[in-house]
């Protein structure tokens, strides 16, 4: 799940930041290219806006774009690393967004704390060594579409 609020963003400008984020998901931490659930605002300056300081010496200005990215734990520090570069740099390349204005924060969960729909939520067992994808509840028997998920995206 990613979360992008951008100061005086037009519809061309989140598209292109939101593009920058997911490709470089998929690049440095092997998210699936149809894994996308992205809220994209532009905020007025007016009505609603975004606040920022010098922080770490690091000057930005109204061109500032927050991502918040929530995701499942266990990337290493070097993909985490990986991840924060390679947005900037397609930020800067996709919506002329200055790498320094460009920041980033992560948040690690657990599957359980996920329901992608129908109010099922996926966890991970891991059974005599292997790591399969199974339903939290039996209602998963009840929608094929799910079924067939789970079924294809064991281990």
């Amino acid at each position: 799940m990613v979360r992008i609020d951008a100061l005086h963003a037009d519809n061309d400008r989140l598209d292109a930041i939101g593009r920058a984020v997911h490709e470089a998901l998929v690049e440095t931490i092997g998210f699936p290219p149809n894994d996308r659930f992205q809220i994209l605002t532009s905020h007025n300056g007016t009505d609603s806006t975004l606040r920022y300081d010098d922080y770490l010496g690091i000057h930005r200005d109204d061109g500032i774009v927050y991502v918040a990215i929530t995701m499942r734990s266990g990337r290493t520090a070097s993909q985490k690393q990986a991840l924060y570069r390679r947005i900037a740099e397609l930020a800067e390349e996709y919506a002329e967004t200055e790498p320094r204005n460009v920041f980033v924060t992560l948040t690690e969960n657990e599957s359980i704390d996920w329901s992608f729909g129908h109010g099922i939520a996926p966890v991970r067992l891991t059974l005599s060594g292997t790591t399969s994808l199974l339903a939290r509840t039996i209602d998963v028997v009840d929608h094929g579409r799910i079924r067939h998920f789970f079924r294809e995206n064991a281990g």
